[in-house]
């Protein structure tokens, strides 16, 4: 199961539309329908508030095991993304 299908599960699980998330994450709903079908994925912003309102490990989303660790690249690459979004933010 993709990201996409876990969230649209969680989602239906809740009683909410596509609409009611949207409005919630904040985002355009034709963008949110976009990540549930696996066309796009979701900003890290998004999946920090898509997880907060489903009530969601992001673990789970990511298939990361509880133990598993995260390698040195993978460590990097969210320090690049954190820089960009820091000096592109302003």
């Amino acid at each position: 199961m993709n990201i996409g299908e876990k969230i649209r599960n969680a989602r239906e699980d809740m009683d909410l539309l596509q609409s009611d998330m949207a409005k919630l994450i904040p985002m355009n709903q034709s963008n949110y329908s976009k990540i549930e079908r696996g066309v796009q994925e979701p900003s890290m912003e998004q999946l920090r508030r898509i997880c907060q309102i489903l009530k969601l490990d992001p673990r789970y989303l990511l298939d990361i095991g509880e133990f598993e660790t995260i390698s040195e690249d993978d460590v990097n690459l969210l320090k690049d993304i954190k820089e960009f979004i820091k000096t592109h933010k302003q």
